[in-house]
C-alpha cells in the first residue's frame, strides 16, 4: 500500500515538472519564431496547465476507467474553487473585479450547466464533445480579440512581460524542454492513474471516488501554487481569473476533446451528487463574492469547511 502511495506522489510530481518544461520550451519556440505572446499565452501556456488532467484521463480511459477520469473533472473543479480560493482568501481578501462577474464568471458557469447537461443522458459522446471544442475555439477567439482592444491593454501587457523568449536557451534545448516536457507527462500520468487504480482497490474503494479525492486533489496542485504566488505578490484577481480559466479548459478542452474520441459513461451517483455539488460550488462564489467585490476571510473558511465536509461525505463510508 505504501509503495502504491509513494509511487502516486512520484507521478505527480513528475506530472508537474512535464508540464513546466513542455510550456517552457514550447514558448520560447513559439516566441523565437515571431508568434506574438498572446496567442502563445492563449495556446501553449493556457492548455499546457490543463495537461495533467489530460493526460491523467488519457490513461484512465486507455485502462477503462471512465468513472476515475470524470471524477478527476469534477473533483479538480471543484477543488479549484473550494480549496484553492478558500485557501488564498484566508491568506489574503481576493479582490473580484466588475469585470471578472460581468464576464468570466457567467462563463465558467455556463461552461459547468453545459457540462451537467451533457451528462444527463448518462453519456459524454462525440457530439458532445464537438460542441464543447466548438465552444472553446468561440471563446478564444472573443479572448483573442478582447485583448487587442484598449481596455484589455493591461492583459497583454501581463502576457508580455511573463511569455519571453529564453536568449541563452539553444534550439536544441528548447527541443529537449518539449520532449522531456512530454515523456514526464505521458510518465507521470501512467504512475498516478495505475497508483490510483491499485490503491483504490486494496482499499476498497470505488475508482471514480478516488478520482474525486486523490487524483483531483493532486492535479489541482499546480494550479493552488500558481495562485499562492498571485497572492503572495497581491496579484488577487489574478488567482480568481486563473481558478475560472482552469475549470474551463477542463470541461471545454479535456472533456471535449477525450469525449470525441472516447465516450464517458457518467455513474448515476456522479449524476445525483457530484455535479450539483459541482456546481453549487460554483454557483455559491457569486453571494461571496457579491459584497464588496471580493471574496472575504469569511468567505474562504465557509468554502473550505464546506469542502472538507464535501470530503469527509465521500470517504465516510470507507472508515
Amino acid at each position: 500500500m505504501l509503495l502504491y502511495a509513494f509511487l502516486f506522489v512520484v507521478g505527480l510530481v513528475i506530472l508537474y515538472f512535464g508540464a513546466e518544461g513542455l510550456v517552457q520550451g514550447a514558448s520560447s519556440v513559439a516566441l523565437q519564431y515571431g508568434i506574438p505572446p498572446v496567442v502563445v499565452g492563449l495556446t501553449v501556456v493556457a492548455l499546457g496547465t490543463s495537461m495533467p488532467e489530460f493526460l491523467v484521463n488519457v490513461f484512465a480511459l486507455l485502462t477503462d476507467e471512465s468513472p476515475l477520469a470524470l471524477g478527476n473533472i469534477i473533483g479538480s473543479n471543484i477543488s479549484n474553487v473550494a480549496l484553492i480560493l478558500g485557501s488564498c482568501a484566508l491568506v489574503l481578501p481576493l479582490t473580484v473585479t466588475p469585470a471578472i462577474l460581468r464576464r468570466e464568471y457567467p462563463v465558467m458557469l455556463g461552461v459547468m450547466v453545459l457540462f451537467y447537461v451533457c451528462a444527463l443522458d448518462g453519456v459524454i459522446g462525440t457530439i458532445d464533445g464537438i460542441v464543447m471544442i466548438t465552444l472553446l475555439l468561440g471563446l478564444g477567439g472573443i479572448l483573442f480579440y478582447d485583448t487587442q482592444q484598449s481596455e484589455s491593454a493591461a492583459i497583454l501587457e501581463q502576457m508580455e512581460g511573463d511569455l519571453e523568449a529564453d536568449p541563452q536557451m539553444s534550439a536544441l534545448a528548447e527541443v529537449g524542454y518539449v520532449l522531456g516536457g512530454m515523456i514526464g507527462l505521458a510518465l507521470g500520468a501512467h504512475l498516478m492513474v495505475d497508483s490510483a487504480v491499485a490503491m483504490a482497490h486494496r482499499l476498497g474503494i470505488a475508482t471514480g471516488i478516488i478520482g474525486l479525492t486523490a487524483v483531483a486533489l493532486g492535479t489541482s496542485l499546480p494550479e493552488l501554487a500558481a495562485s499562492m504566488v498571485s497572492v503572495a505578490k497581491s496579484d488577487v484577481d489574478m488567482s480568481v481569473g486563473n481558478v475560472m480559466g482552469s475549470n474551463v479548459l477542463n470541461v471545454l478542452f479535456v472533456v471535449g476533446f477525450l469525449s470525441i474520441f472516447h465516450s464517458l459513461e457518467v455513474e448515476t451517483r456522479s449524476l445525483q451528487f457530484d455535479f450539483p455539488v459541482m456546481l453549487g460550488f460554483c454557483g455559491l462564489l457569486l453571494p461571496l463574492a457579491w459584497t464588496n467585490s471580493r471574496i472575504s476571510r469569511l468567505g474562504g473558511s465557509i468554502l473550505l469547511v464546506a469542502f472538507l465536509g464535501y470530503l469527509g461525505y465521500l470517504m465516510l463510508p470507507y472508515l
